[in-house]
C-alpha cells in the first residue's frame, strides 16, 4: 500500500521492500528537550519525546527481498522491449500480414514455373501433375527478428529436372519480369551463391536456387533431413546453408520468443557501436544468432534482461580462440587445432559439423572484445537506479575516438553497376584491413555507408578510423595500388572508380551525421546510406556459409 503526502508526493511503506529486524514492543517514552524552530516567530516551540529504554542493537543488514528483485527485473525487460519497439525493430502486425502475403504469392509463381519447366521437358502427364518447388525463408525474417525496413532472404527449392542456368536464370527470371507486382529485376549469376534480387509487392528479396535430386519437392520440405541432401551439388550445398543453419538453430532453442527478443537487442548493439558487418571483419547475423542462443541455452529460464547481461558478461570474459558450441544433444565432437583458423570461432549446429565463416582480424578482434566489455560494464548492475538501456546502445562515437581516417569512395557511371562494384570490393576489404594493420598497427572499418551528394556519379563513402597517436600516413599510393591490384582480378563486371584519401577529423562535414548520434541534420552534403545492394557480397565473400540474417 502507498501512501500519499501533500508535501512529498507518494511513499511505499519500506518494510514492502526490504526485510527489517522486528522492533522491541516494550520500548517507554519519556519527555525530551524541546525542538527549537529556525525562526520562533513563525510558530511554537515543540515537544519531543524520547525512549528511555532503547535497546542495543546489531547494525540493520538492508537485504533485497527475492519478489522485489523479480519486480524490478521485470521492469527492466519491459523497458528493453520497449525501446526495440521505439526502434522499430518489431514490424506491425499489418507488415506481418503484407510479407506473409508475398511470401504466399512468391510460392504460387515458383509452382507455376515448375509446371511449366515439367511441360517444356516433356515429362509423363503424372510427373507433371506431381512437380513442385517450394521457397523456405532464413536471415533474419526466417529467424522471426527481421523488422519494418528488413528485405527477405528467400531460397527457391527445386527438382532434379529444374536447372539453375536455364530455368531458373531463364524462365523464372522472365515469369517474375512479366508481372506487374514486380520490379527492379536483377541475376547475379557469379557470386560465390548465385541469385537474384527483385522488388515483390514493394518488398526486396533476395533469392538464390538450390536443386535437389527428387522429382518433387515438398512445400515444407525438410532440409534437415539426409534423404533431401544427398548428391546436391556444391552451389545448392552453399544457398542450402543459410536456411540449414536456421532450421538447427531454432530446433535447439529453449524459448523462441525470449531469443527473439535477444537477439533484436543484440542486433541492434552491434550495429550502433559498429561490429556488425561480416565482410569488414565484424559480425554477422549467424554469428549474433548462435551466440544468442547459446546464452538462451545456459539461462532457459531468465528474464530478457538477466540475459542481455549474461550475454556480455559471457562473452566479455570467453576464452577465445575456444569455439562457441550449441548443445544439440548428440555426443560432443572433439575439436581440432586444423578446424580453428579464426580468432573467435563459432560453430554452426550442423551435422557435418563446420564453423561460420569469419572475416576478423586482429583490428576487429580487439574492437569487439573492447566492446563486449563496454557492454558488461554497463550491465553488470541492473539494480542501479540510474541504469538507463540507452546508454548501452548508443552509437559509437567515431570522431571522437579517432582523429584521422581513411576515406574509401566508391563511385559508377549508373546506380546498377555501382551495385555490383560496391560488392566485389567490399568482398575484398579484409586484405585491406590487414595491409593497414601491417603498416598502422590498428584500423577501425566503420561499416556505415555514405554517398557523397556532391559527386555527380552514383557512389558510396567509407571512413574507417586509423590507429590514435601515430605519425601522419603518408604512402597512400602504394596501399591504393596494391589494393587496387588486388580486386582486379576475377571481376567481371564494368569496373567503377576507386579513390582512397586520408582525411581528419577536423575536415569531416559537420552534417555528415558521422557518429549517427543524431537523427537530425541537413543533408545538403552527405546523407548516410544503407543500399539494398549494401549485403550483395555476403552472397559472394567466399564464405563457406554465406547469409544467416540480416
Amino acid at each position: 500500500m502507498a501512501y500519499a503526502n501533500q508535501n512529498q508526493g507518494v511513499s511505499v511503506p519500506f518494510h514492502r521492500l526490504v526485510d527489517l529486524p522486528p522492533v522491541n514492543p516494550y520500548l517507554t517514552f519519556v519527555p525530551g528537550p524541546p525542538i527549537g524552530l529556525m525562526n520562533p516567530s513563525n510558530g511554537p516551540v515543540v515537544q519531543q519525546w524520547v525512549p528511555a529504554n532503547v535497546p542495543v542493537v546489531a547494525p540493520v543488514s538492508f537485504v533485497l527481498t527475492p519478489t522485489f528483485l523479480a519486480r524490478l527485473e521485470e521492469a527492466r525487460s519491459r523497458s528493453l522491449i520497449q525501446l526495440m519497439e521505439d526502434e522499430g525493430l518489431v514490424p506491425s502486425t499489418e507488415e506481418e500480414v503484407k510479407r506473409r502475403k508475398v511470401i504466399e504469392k512468391l510460392k504460387q509463381v515458383v509452382m507455376e514455373w515448375i509446371k511449366r519447366v515439367a511441360r517444356q521437358r516433356w515429362l509423363h502427364e503424372h510427373n507433371i501433375t506431381a512437380a513442385s518447388a517450394t521457397v523456405l525463408t532464413y536471415g533474419s525474417y526466417g529467424l522471426g527478428v527481421h523488422n519494418s525496413q528488413s528485405d527477405i532472404d528467400a531460397l527457391c527449392v527445386g527438382p532434379r529436372f529444374a536447372t539453375m542456368a536455364e530455368d531458373f536464370f531463364i524462365v523464372l527470371h522472365d515469369m517474375l519480369s512479366s508481372r506487374p507486382d514486380v520490379s527492379e529485376v536483377h541475376c547475379v549469376r557469379d557470386a560465390k551463391v548465385p541469385l537474384m534480387r527483385f522488388k515483390l509487392d514493394g518488398i526486396s528479396i533476395d533469392l538464390p536456387y538450390a536443386q535437389l535430386k527428387v522429382m518433387t519437392v515438398p512445400e515444407n520440405v525438410d532440409i534437415v533431413n539426409p534423404f533431401f541432401l544427398r548428391d546436391i551439388d556444391e552451389t545448392s550445398w552453399r544457398s542450402l546453408s543459410g536456411v540449414h543453419a536456421n532450421e538447427c538453430i531454432l530446433r535447439l532453442l529453449p524459448n523462441m520468443e525470449i531469443f527473439q527478443s535477444l537477439l533484436r537487442c543484440v542486433k541492434l548493439w552491434a550495429k550502433r557501436r559498429g561490429v556488425y558487418g561480416n565482410l569488414l571483419g565484424f559480425f554477422g547475423g549467424v554469428h549474433l544468432a548462435i551466440l544468442a542462443a547459446f546464452i538462451c541455452q545456459r539461462n532457459s529460464n531468465a528474464s530478457l534482461s538477466s540475459l542481455i547481461s549474461s550475454f556480455f558478461r559471457t562473452f566479455a570474459f570467453w576464452p577465445w580462440p575456444t569455439p562457441v558450441i550449441l548443445q544439440d544433444g548428440m555426443l560432443p565432437i572433439a575439436v581440432s587445432a586444423a578446424e580453428i583458423r579464426s580468432l573467435m570461432p563459432i560453430r554452426l549446429p550442423c551435422r557435418p559439423h563446420e564453423y561460420c565463416h569469419t572475416n576478423i582480424t586482429k583490428s576487429t578482434f580487439y574492437k569487439i572484445r573492447a566492446e563486449f566489455l563496454r557492454g558488461h560494464a554497463l550491465t553488470m548492475d541492473l539494480l542501479r537506479p540510474d541504469f538507463d538501456w540507452a546508454r548501452v546502445f548508443e552509437p559509437f562515437p567515431y570522431t571522437k575516438k579517432y582523429t584521422r581516417f581513411l576515406k574509401i569512395c566508391l563511385s559508377a557511371s549508373e546506380q546498377d553497376e555501382l551495385g555490383e562494384w560496391v560488392g566485389w570490393v567490399k568482398s575484398r576489404f579484409r586484405s585491406l584491413v590487414i595491409k593497414l594493420e601491417e603498416i598502422q598497427g590498428f584500423c577501425d572499418p566503420n561499416p556505415t555507408e555514405y554517398v557523397d551528394v556532391n559527386i555527380a556519379e552514383p557512389n558510396i563513402v567509407f571512413y574507417w578510423g586509423l590507429q590514435p597517436g601515430r605519425s601522419g600516413f603518408l604512402h597512400i599510393k602504394p596501399l591504393k595500388e596494391n589494393f587496387v591490384k588486388s580486386i582486379s582480378n576475377g571481376y567481371q563486371g564494368s569496373t567503377g572508380k576507386i579513390m582512397l584519401s586520408i582525411v581528419q577529423a577536423s575536415q569531416l562535414p559537420k552534417n555528415a551525421r558521422f557518429d549517427t548520434e543524431s537523427n537530425e541534420g541537413s543533408k545538403a552534403h552527405f546523407e548516410q546510406l544503407v543500399p539494398i545492394y549494401s549485403n550483395y557480397q555476403t552472397l559472394d565473400a567466399n564464405p563457406e556459409y554465406p547469409i544467416s540474417g540480416g
